[in-house]
């Protein structure tokens, strides 16, 4: 199920296409080690999907 209560939900992602912010991920799913963002632009159309990838040691962001 897809949560978007979290602390760390980004904001104002700039869209992959044309540039433009994002104001927040239109699904957000937590896994093992990694949490999977879909971006929907609603100034071109565009939507992309983006992966954090945490240390599960540390549960700090390796990647996004």
């Amino acid at each position: 199920m897809a949560r978007q209560d979290s602390v760390f939900l980004p904001r104002e992602n700039p869209c992959a296409q044309c540039g433009k912010p994002i104001p927040r991920p239109d699904w957000v799913e937590h896994g093992d080690g990694r949490t999977t963002y879909l971006w929907n632009c609603r100034a071109c159309g565009y939507r992309f999907e983006a992966i954090a990838i945490y240390d599960m040691e540390e549960l700090r962001p390796l990647a996004a």
